[in-house]
């Protein structure tokens, strides 16, 4: 039985701290498109890359890997010298992969909670209800998160036992809606403009947005998990967009 893609992903992100070659088949690197602003697109086959960054000590710790159709979505945490956290995203054609994003930031954290940014469950469940929880989940960041219709949150958060990994908020619906309700100079602190892409497995959900954080445009990737027809606990990295002046390939974050 051929192995899973999340698998595949999960080896190929393993190489960059082990410098092996063998997972990087899995990438068709004449078709790849790479959306990360800061990478060089082509100077560098991944080999010769990860070869040169193993060598570095890196850490890499792929936290959870779900797979949706074409679509591979993983939660990472990096040591490159300082500790980030990442997603990253891949597209399969033809059994391999031919397209890539991602978003990083520093880790941050614990929250007032106690939470990481990472800690809490790593499998998918509930199979039969992810285009239920994708329909979820794209409703939320329409209405709430980008519409701004804070007071309409209890439809898709629980008053209890809500659990939040961001570095800057504490467990509760309370917290969340505090955030969202705060502005300055009459704008939206966390100002959601646009929804790029929903990817789901079960009860987990990946949303990718852009936006802007504090004044600067950022992109937003929100990772949920889903409970009896509600998110119950999220995850996600707000990453700064350069300037398309500073870019150094010109496929775009999104």
């Amino acid at each position: 039985m051929p192995q899973a893609n999340k698998h595949r992903i999960r080896a190929l992100l393993k190489s960059i701290e082990t410098g092996d070659p063998e997972p990087i088949s899995v990438v068709n690197e004449a078709k790849y498109i790479q959306h990360n602003p800061q990478t060089h697109e082509g100077s560098e086959g991944l080999a010769a890359l990860f070869q040169r960054l193993s060598k570095t000590s890196p850490r890499v710790n792929i936290v959870r890997a779900f797979e949706d159709g074409d679509f591979v979505f993983a939660h990472t945490e990096y040591d490159f010298a300082t500790r980030r956290i990442g997603f990253e995203l891949f597209r399969f054609e033809e059994g391999q992969a031919v397209e890539h994003w991602d978003n990083i930031q520093p880790r941050l954290g614990p929250n007032p909670s106690g939470r990481s940014m990472v800690d809490g469950p790593t499998e998918a469940s509930d199979h039969a209800l992810t285009e239920t929880n994708r329909s979820l989940a794209r409703s939320f960041v329409e209405t709430v998160l980008i519409g701004g219709a804070v007071n309409r949150i209890a439809e898709f958060i629980p008053e209890q036992g809500y659990i939040e990994h961001n570095p800057r908020l504490t467990d509760g619906r309370a917290s969340l809606m505090s955030a969202l309700e705060e502005a300055e100079d009459g704008q939206r602190v966390i100002d959601y403009h646009h929804l790029h892409r929903v990817v789901a497995e079960g009860n987990f959900v990946l949303c990718v947005s852009e936006g802007a954080y504090a004044g600067q445009h950022c992109a937003f990737f929100d990772l949920f998990r889903a409970e009896v027809g509600q998110f119950v606990e999220h995850w996600d990295t707000t990453e700064k967009i350069s300037p398309r002046s500073e870019w150094k390939n010109n496929n775009g974050k999104f």
